[in-house]
């Protein structure tokens, strides 16, 4: 029971750190939210990664999955929409593009350190 606890704070505490930088990010005006913003960054060349609310549509997932993988740009599905949206100061948000190439690559390795270290998104 104990090591349950522990690895619970532990992958806690990675999640929070993920949200937390997605935050800093958008503090920083470095984070377009929601449909037609993320749509126009990936389709300008300044998305340098895409997150998926793992709450939104299918529809909605399986469209940023396809123009990502066209546009070679990182995707992820991450968190739920009122996540997302709490941690850049909005109401629900389905979809985010990040348009600093070094907030991207950190929040790229947090999420890959959730995955690495047996979290599931």
């Amino acid at each position: 029971m104990r090591l349950w606890k522990r690895r619970w704070k532990h992958l806690k505490n990675k999640y929070s750190a993920v949200f937390s930088s997605l935050s800093i990010a958008a503090k920083a005006g470095k984070v377009k939210s929601g449909e037609f913003q993320t749509d126009e960054a990936i389709k300008s060349g300044r998305a340098f990664l895409v997150i998926a609310a793992s709450d939104a549509s299918e529809n909605t997932r399986k469209h940023y999955r396809n123009q990502c993988d066209y546009w070679e740009i990182p995707y992820y599905e991450f968190g739920t929409k009122d996540e997302l949206g709490r941690c850049i100061g909005k109401e629900f948000r389905s979809s985010l593009a990040i348009i600093s190439e070094d907030l991207a690559d950190l929040i790229t390795k947090k999420i890959n350190g959730l995955v690495d270290n047996g979290g599931s998104l």
